[in-house]
């Protein structure tokens, strides 16, 4: 069997690689970057021949339909943007895959998807991910689910990568036009500003209680769909203390628009302004504490009672994970077992669909187990229906 990981030398899919070179069965295992000189120093870092480097050009369609025949699955660990482009070429080439979030465009694919036998899922990450198979699995428990609140704390420094500076600029612009669909409940979509709807939730020990706020994800628009019987579905999360005070200042200030400023004899929007400012600056690289944890509640009845399921991770800290690499772990780790039970057909579903239909929950909470990321499930009898 044959891998493909595409920007597997990035800050997050670097760890999908070490996961696929430790834990998979591939034989041969390729990764894909246009920084061929990381990909290779990272290669000679894990030292498994099984390892490959090629360059790749993201932005090369055609270059993704002559690469991609002949593997077994891609592994897609690149930005966001290369979402729907890399589905679409695995869709046209029927190879199977899989990427770490996923853009609603995707899942119309799924009819071409089915018609060629092959399985593409969008989403498997921390959040979306982790998240989802949470929920899976108190559907599992529960003979009917009504809500789901979804919580996540992203201990990270404010710009580990280009992207993931872009991701936090996302979640506190309040002109995103995800704004006006952030969460679902009775049958509709609600809109809400950045840091709204303010929760404290306890995470693991490593991270503790946290202000948490809604944020548009990608669990709030697959599980009403995976679900239909859900009357809510929402996410919630933060970052650092620290990144949260400075981002709130900015949007306060009014910093994360798009109006127009002049920046010497031009003009350009105030939000990028502030991101070329943010992407130099050190404070940016900064950061006490790498870690994530994420919290699932779902609330639903069983044998005519009401039950609250809740999901609790936790994980090594950073002194035995490497600092950044107890966040990043938590994120490319479940790419890497995704990528491995597709391979093996431990799957149950074709098309391009959400892990919660995607992926059974045994083997995925196991293998994350045996990598150190353990889930809680705690399972509360409220009490009697009325």
């Amino acid at each position: 069997m044959r891998a493909l990981v595409l920007g597997g030398a990035g800050a997050v899919c670097k760890e999908t690689t070490r996961d696929l070179a430790q834990f998979s069965d591939f034989e041969e295992i390729v990764v894909a970057d246009y920084d061929v000189a990381a990909a290779q120093a990272l290669a000679d870092e894990i030292g498994d021949p099984r390892l490959s480097v090629i360059p790749f050009d993201a932005g090369s369609y055609e270059g993704m339909l002559d690469l991609f025949p002949g593997f077994d699955v891609v592994v897609n660990g690149l930005p966001y943007k290369y979402d729907y482009a890399v589905n679409r070429a695995c869709v046209e080439v029927g190879v199977n895959g899989l990427d770490l979030s996923s853009d609603d465009p995707q899942f119309a694919l799924h009819e071409q998807a089915l018609a060629k036998d092959m399985l593409f899922v969008p989403g498997v990450g921390a959040t979306p991910g982790i998240t989802n198979m949470m929920v899976r699995r108190a559907s599992e428990v529960l003979d009917r689910m009504e809500a789901v609140d979804i919580f996540f704390a992203a201990f990270r420094c404010l710009a580990p990568a280009p992207g993931l500076l872009q991701t936090t600029l996302w979640e506190f612009n309040p002109e995103e036009e995800e704004r006006a669909e952030v969460y679902f409940e009775d049958g509709s979509w609600h809109p809400t500003p950045p840091l709204s709807g303010e929760r404290v939730v306890r995470f693991h020990d490593l991270i503790g209680e946290q202000r948490v706020y809604y944020v548009p994800h990608d669990e709030s628009y697959s599980l009403p769909l995976s679900f239909p019987e859900l009357r809510r579905a929402a996410v919630r999360g933060c970052f650092p203390p620290h990144v949260m005070a400075l981002m709130g200042s900015l949007m306060r200030g009014g910093l994360l628009a798009r109006r127009m400023v002049r920046v010497g004899d031009g003009e350009m929007p105030a939000i990028e302004v502030v991101r070329a400012l943010l992407a130099d600056a050190p404070f940016s690289r900064e950061n006490p504490v790498w870690a994530y944890g994420l919290v699932v509640e779902v609330s639903g009845e069983r044998a005519g009672r009401r039950v609250t399921c809740t999901y609790r991770t936790s994980h090594p800290p950073q002194e035995e994970w490497g600092g950044e690499s107890a966040y990043f772990k938590n994120v490319g780790i479940p790419l890497s077992i995704g990528a491995q039970l597709i391979a093996h057909g431990q799957t149950t579903g074709q098309g391009v669909i959400p892990p919660e239909r995607a992926l059974p929950t045994a083997p995925f909470f196991g293998e994350l187990a045996r990598r150190g990321i353990t889930v809680e499930e705690e399972i509360v009898d409220v009490g009697e229906l009325a």
